[in-house]
């Protein structure tokens, strides 16, 4: 038996024979495990009838087959609109979700592609970027509807809450951001977790996975604030006050850890820093969100696969869901534009940021109070020291140094960062 068709240990091994007759796929040749990552699972398959990517929903957060076959629904009419994505295959039963053993599974196309990090990307191919997800925003608000329709759930269209942000439409410079920049205020399916964006390994499952340097890639319904599980409002952000006993508890279990490595020096030093910017800045939590609309959820460059220089598809749609529209958009740009000292790459976040706007029809007043809010959140957010030490799960300390370094950079350069999303 060749190496590459060694059977994978049990704890990874989906029940291909089911799996395989539900899709009529052929009979397997190989299954290779890609790379974990955080939430859910995935194989590199190849049988008799061609290459596919089989995605196991493992995670109990989003292995909800009726979610499930949302997000499918919502792939395969973005496809039609031509969107670079992969939607999956149906089964011989027409079902898109293949449940075996109180387990659900999608297969996919096999995509060949590379995964590309903004220091990869030419300024033109960041607008371009940009333009996309503004894309993927818009055509969502048109196909959604349908989708909910089918499962028999509200098709109205999302709405508008809190004070802040331009609605969907609203002109460049007009709207009323809250509390966005404060001028002069300087001091203030197919990816996986662990691999490099120029790694060149096709079309991988990310379930949740967190480029290198980023402080979490989760949008919208916030990877790190659902990791954190405290202190967060969804109406305002976290509660300073929350924080603050966080980095206390955290501190603690820093000093308890003997004897220190490097890691417990650098985290003790970024949890006192952000404890004197927070005790500087928390009369600066956010107002309410703004304009909601339904969201990619995840967007960040190992959920994104690029061939000949152009993206060819979008991947890992587990998180796709209502919320702050422009959030997205900033979050996904503080991990595609991060470089390893923690601070941004401004020009290619301007022009990302521009075309952005321009295909979503968003206002610079909406980016603003997205950029405020998405600050805010990093400046209270320790997702990845509440993995190393509650959780004893170091798979993101190699994102911290960076990661860490971002938020204080970003409240140093507050203003500058606002003018790029924005200008």
């Amino acid at each position: 038996m060749p190496r590459s068709s060694v059977p994978i240990p049990v704890i990874h091994a989906p029940p291909l024979g089911a799996l395989l007759r539900q899709y009529a796929a052929g009979s397997a040749l190989t299954c290779d495990p890609v790379e974990q990552g955080l939430l859910n699972r995935g194989y590199r398959l190849r049988t008799t009838h061609g290459r596919y990517f089989l995605k196991h929903h493992f995670d109990p957060e989003t292995a909800d087959p009726v979610a499930i076959a949302r997000q499918h629904r919502a792939t395969q009419r973005l496809a039609d609109l031509g969107v670079p994505v992969a939607p999956p295959l149906a089964g011989t039963d027409g079902r898109t979700v293949a449940v075996v053993g109180g387990h659900a599974y999608a297969l996919h196309p096999w995509i060949d592609g590379r995964h590309r990090h903004g220091g990869q990307l030419t300024t033109e191919q960041c607008a371009r970027l940009g333009a996309l997800l503004g894309v993927v925003h818009a055509s969502l608000e048109r196909v959604m509807e349908r989708v909910m329709a089918t499962q028999g759930r509200s098709p109205a269209r999302p709405p508008t809450t809190g004070p802040g942000p331009a609605p969907e439409g609203t002109p460049e410079g007009t709207g009323t951001p809250g509390e966005t920049c404060r001028t002069g205020e300087t001091n203030a399916t197919n990816a996986t977790n662990g691999t490099r964006p120029d790694s060149g390994q096709g079309a991988r499952d990310s379930a949740q996975a967190t480029p290198q340097g980023a402080q979490g890639a989760g949008p919208a319904g916030d990877t790190e604030a659902r990791a954190a599980g405290e202190g967060t409002d969804p109406a305002r952000g976290a509660d300073p006050a929350d924080t603050f006993a966080l980095i206390d508890r955290l501190l603690a279990r820093v000093r308890s850890h003997r004897p220190p490595d490097a890691f417990d020096e650098l985290a003790r030093h970024r949890l006192l820093e952000r404890r004197a910017l927070l005790e500087q800045h928390a009369d600066r939590r956010p107002p309410q969100g703004g304009s909601v609309g339904w969201v990619h959820g995840d967007f960040h460059p190992f959920n994104l696969l690029y061939r000949d220089g152009e993206p060819a598809a979008i991947v890992d749609w587990d998180r796709l869901g209502v919320h702050p529209r422009a959030e997205e958009a900033v979050r996904a740009a503080m991990i595609f534009f991060v470089r390893p000292v923690g601070a941004l790459d401004l020009a290619k976040v301007r022009a990302y940021a521009r075309a952005y706007r321009r295909a979503a029809g968003a206002g610079p007043a909406e980016l603003a109070a997205a950029v405020h809010r998405v600050w805010w959140e990093r400046l209270n957010d320790f997702w990845m020291l509440r993995w190393h030490y509650e959780r004893g799960d170091t798979r993101a300390d190699p994102q911290f140094p960076a990661a860490s370094a971002l938020a204080v950079w970003w409240t140093r350069e507050y203003d500058a960062v606002c003018e790029a999303f924005t200008g």
